[in-house]
């Protein structure tokens, strides 16, 4: 490990010195990519540094302790324990920055919530998970953008979806793919009885051109109205945008703007993401050998939580985790999770490595 972050601590000192280059300068491009390159080395390069000088101060301890006098003996003794920690600790925070890195983890994302078993109670849910991630986004100092809404009578979601922007948003939401479970007793339930029901969310990294090209010839798209509740200006204009890739039946329907042009660009970029997830589940799935990590990040049809209103807890069933906070979790509080969620990750990778 030692020698492969000697090499990334050389590679760093030739970017930083590129960085300086006037001809890299000039060339914006070039720049950007370099400077990108540099920023994604440099805190294990600086963790890296931490270390050497811990490992420096050990082994100087380390030749003090012969020293004859008690007094500088017992001084070299402190020293030698306290670098020794520190170097097991840095070593262990090493393989955790060495571990692959997704390479959508600084993309911006794009969710799609969609009711599930429970009627309009499920519509309900779905809306107050549409609620609960729109706040911790915008606490994070993320940017939400609604790209499309089917709204019902009592203010629920049949389907919602909205992109998060900011650098490191697809890393905060990735493990939120999944179905997700509600217990609690509905306002339109005269009896008092706890009612179960679900929701699933899709979580999609939005795609670059490098990462995938749409074929437009496989398209077909049509404007429409909007519909469902929205003020005055919904089913008066055909701005709203549908967008049906014809090889797989993959519909995309947006209607958030009143302009047919910005409409068309939001469904061409969650469509080119869902091409795109298709296409890396299906690697995933005829690569056995790279089998997924226990966390992975959510088969849809799975049931990765469970919100219970009653006894006022929210548990995640794949790392076994429940918190007895509800109230603050569906207000936008869920860091305690997801941070759970990425070191359990974390945890299983560092374990599938060492096999």
């Amino acid at each position: 490990m030692l020698n492969k972050l000697a090499e990334i601590e050389k590679k760093f000192e030739g970017l930083e010195e590129s960085l300086s280059d006037p001809s890299v300068i000039s060339n914006i491009d070039n720049y950007t990519a370099i400077m990108k390159e540099y920023k994604s080395l440099e805190e294990v390069v600086c963790k890296y540094r931490e270390y050497k000088a811990a490992q420096q101060g050990f082994e100087e301890a380390e030749e003090m302790m012969t020293d004859s006098d008690p007094d500088m003996k017992a001084l070299a003794q402190e020293e030698y324990t306290a670098n020794k920690e520190a170097m097991e600790r840095i070593t262990e925070e090493l393989r955790i920055l060495l571990l692959p890195k997704d390479p959508n983890d600084d993309k911006n994302v794009i969710i799609e919530i969609r009711q599930g078993a429970g009627g309009e109670e499920a519509a309900l849910f779905a809306g107050v998970l549409y609620r609960m991630y729109t706040m911790y986004a915008e606490a994070s100092g993320f940017k939400c953008d609604l790209i499309n809404a089917n709204e019902t009578e009592l203010g629920g979601f049949k389907e919602v979806s909205f992109m998060v922007e900011g650098t490191g948003a697809y890393s905060r939401f990735k493990f939120e793919s999944g179905v997700h479970r509600v217990q609690r007793v509905p306002e339109t339930e005269s009896q008092g009885r706890i009612q179960t029901s679900t929701a699933t969310v899709a979580v999609l990294p939005e795609t670059e051109d490098v990462d995938f090209q749409l074929n437009m010839e496989e398209l077909e798209i049509t404007r429409h109205r909007s519909a469902g509740a929205g003020g005055q200006h919904v089913n008066k204009t055909e701005s709203a945008i549908r967008i049906i890739h014809i090889p797989t039946g993959i519909v995309v329907d947006c209607q958030d703007e009143r302009s047919q042009m910005k409409n068309k660009d939001k469904a061409l970029k969650v469509m080119k993401s869902r091409l795109y997830d298709l296409e890396q589940r299906k690697k995933a799935e005829s690569l056995a050998s790279e089998r997924q990590s226990q966390i992975g990040t959510g088969d849809r049809s799975e049931r990765i939580r469970t919100y219970n209103y009653p006894q006022g807890r929210v548990t995640d069933h794949r790392i076994g985790m429940t918190l007895y906070s509800l109230e603050n979790f569906v207000n936008g509080r869920i860091d305690e999770m997801v941070d759970a969620l990425i070191t359990a990750d974390r945890a299983e990778k560092l374990k599938a490595g060492e096999q």
